[in-house]
């Protein structure tokens, strides 16, 4: 026993002791250990953040639950207790991304058949040279078609939005509505601007707008097949009248016809089907479609502008410098399958990259990579229109450099959609277009050289946002 002790005194039963505050679980390694495999596997913090916020986890409840400010902050801070790991998957990796090539090309070339529809309408415009030096009833043409590349621009993305939300009937509806609308604002922008004097042109311009609503509908729901077995005899006519004279009843019958049948198929796949789907209760936002409506317009100015170009300076009277415009409509069939090698790439790179740099590294490349193969494409349209198209003028030098440059603003546009940076590439398309307008309006200099200053500055600003946002994870998503 020890000294002094009492030896008829029991010891005392130890009372439980309660734990101190610091000795309590750390919420954080707790989220940190449920979340391991994702973090580990992490290359940027942002990739946590978005799991974090698609789990509803509101800032409020981060800066109680864990005491830091947001959820880019509890990102990083996750992002920095868990080692990087990066597993291989079992069995082959998705990809969403893989699209085939021919589809894309197929889409291209509906694109550009009905420029053959003008080639083919041309004589029924006849009549003398505007003011502009363009021939009879071209600006209410290009005045209706801007209307209807802006309007059909947003409609498109609006109808996407829902088929994106999984309401294939509120896109139905969307086109339905939408369509119809485009084509009366279109037509009535013609009536505008010609005025009672040009009703041939009228006319046709209404058929163009009818047309536009339609093609966008076919598109949007995935009909191209239709859409292009639809405008090959009027496709047939235009290249047999590039060659040989065609009556003009021949010409207004297929016209009228092609027109008929797309009409008719646009209408039958945006009819509103038996019964009702799921209605959901919150829809995309008007305003959402905005940006993609602007950069329309946009980009559909800077294209005109290139296919102008020779009328403005006065090197050819006899027919639209078409070939520029018709490569650059090609062009965006292989434009959009090397937008979808891009995503399908810098997932690859998602998955290789250990470091966010390196993930940036290996972005940059396959976007060069994948850039210079559109401008490759477009490099070969132009010189193949060109030389086919007849009477046209060469296309070289300062013109090819502005139609390069132009491909440029065109793809990287369409990246930063995909991005979700529409709203910036719609500013800055925007933005050349006003450039280029007042620059030809106030006789500035040659179209030529203003197009290839304008195309330039605008291809250099969306390259360097691209490459900015091309180290963010979150942004490929």
């Amino acid at each position: 026993m020890p000294p002094g002790s009492r030896p008829d005194t029991l010891p005392a039963i130890p009372r439980q002791r309660i734990k101190p505050s610091w000795a309590q679980p750390d919420p954080l390694d707790e989220l940190a250990e449920r979340l391991d495999d994702f973090i580990a596997a992490a290359v940027h913090p942002d990739e946590i953040a978005a799991l974090l916020e698609s789990d509803g986890l509101s800032d409020d409840q981060i800066r109680e639950r864990y005491g830091v400010k947001n959820s880019f902050a509890l990102a990083e801070e996750l992002y920095e207790r868990v080692e990087r790991r990066y597993p291989e998957p079992d069995g082959p990796v998705h990809d969403p991304w893989q699209v085939g090539l021919l589809g894309c090309l197929l889409r291209g070339v509906v694109f550009a058949l009905p420029g053959l529809g003008y080639v083919l309408g041309g004589p029924l415009l006849a009549g003398p040279h505007d003011d502009f030096g363009l021939p009879a009833g071209t600006v209410p043409l290009l005045a209706g078609a801007l209307v209807g590349w802006t309007w059909n621009q947003g409609l498109a993305h609006r109808a996407y939005s829902w088929l994106g939300l999984g309401d294939r009937d509120a896109a139905r509806r969307s086109l339905l509505l939408g369509a119809p609308a485009g084509a009366l604002l279109g037509s009535l922008v013609a009536l505008a601007v010609a005025g009672a004097a040009q009703p041939v042109a009228v006319a046709f311009a209404a058929g163009q707008s009818v047309y536009l609503g339609a093609a966008t509908a076919l598109l949007v729901m995935s009909r191209e097949r239709a859409l292009l077995a639809a405008l090959l005899p009027m496709a047939a006519g235009g290249v047999l009248a590039l060659v040989h004279p065609v009556p003009d009843a021949a010409r207004l019958i297929l016209l009228l016809g092609s027109l008929t049948v797309v009409a008719l198929l646009g209408l039958r796949e945006v009819a509103p089907l038996k019964g009702r789907g799921t209605v959901l209760n919150v829809g995309p936002r008007l305003s959402a479609s905005l940006p993609y409506a602007l950069f329309g317009l946009a980009t559909g100015v800077l294209v005109l502008y290139t296919a102008l170009g020779d009328f403005l300076t006065g090197e050819q009277r006899s027919a639209i410098a078409a070939p520029a415009a018709v490569a650059l409509t090609l062009s965006m069939g292989p434009a959009e399958w090397l937008l979808y090698r891009f995503r399908s790439g810098s997932l690859a790179g998602l998955r290789s990259s250990s470091t966010p740099r390196a993930f940036w590294r290996t972005t940059v490349l396959t976007v060069l990579k994948c850039l210079s193969g559109y401008l490759l494409a477009l490099l070969v349209l132009s010189l193949a229109t060109s030389a086919l198209w007849p009477h046209a003028p060469g296309i070289a030098g300062v013109r090819l450099a502005g139609l390069l440059l132009l491909g440029v603003v065109l793809w990287t546009g369409l990246l930063l959609q995909s991005f979700g940076a529409v709203l910036s590439a719609a500013a800055i398309c925007c933005a050349a277009a006003l450039a280029q307008s007042v620059a030809l309006v106030t006789h500035a200099g040659s179209p030529h050289w203003i197009g290839l200053i304008v195309h330039g500055t605008a291809a250099v600003a969306q390259a360097t946002l691209v490459c900015a946002l091309l180290g963010r994870v979150t942004a490929h998503r």
